[in-house]
């Protein structure tokens, strides 16, 4: 991957960890970089501005610690599923998109209901980690 594909103020937030490399099956390296651009802060802001809010800078720990992990059937994005007291039993989901160049970015960040996240580890569609950082 070549630096001229990174979009101009892309930072790094986080990196594809083995765990989650191994239990998505992904063909992405351990290390891969998970971007964020000003277009996709944008986004977060102005649709998710409460999340936004509260968990911008909680960004690398979601990345590095997730509690689940799945691949949205809808779109291929990687889920990265996190729970954080101050959001009583909801869950916090952080999408990271694929872009055409083969980057990563996270893409979208919001509280995801509870039963939500238990029916769909239910269904295999999200993964538990193990691994706590």
């Amino acid at each position: 991957m070549s630096s001229s594909q990174i979009p101009e103020g892309a930072k790094i937030v986080g990196k594809i960890t083995e765990e989650v490399k191994d239990i998505l099956e992904l063909d992405f390296t351990v290390g891969t970089p998970i971007y964020i651009g000003p277009t996709n802060i944008e986004h977060m802001q102005r649709e998710h501005p409460t999340e936004y809010d509260r968990y911008f800078t909680l960004l690398p720990k979601i990345i590095a610690a997730p509690d689940f992990v799945g691949l949205n059937p809808k779109d291929d994005s990687l889920e990265y599923i996190k729970t954080f007291p101050v959001s009583g039993d909801n869950y916090l989901k952080l999408a990271v998109r694929i872009s055409g160049d083969g980057l990563l970015f996270a893409r979208s960040l919001y509280e995801i209901l509870d039963r939500t996240v238990k029916k769909r580890a239910e269904k295999g569609m999200l993964k538990p980690l193990t691994q706590q950082q």
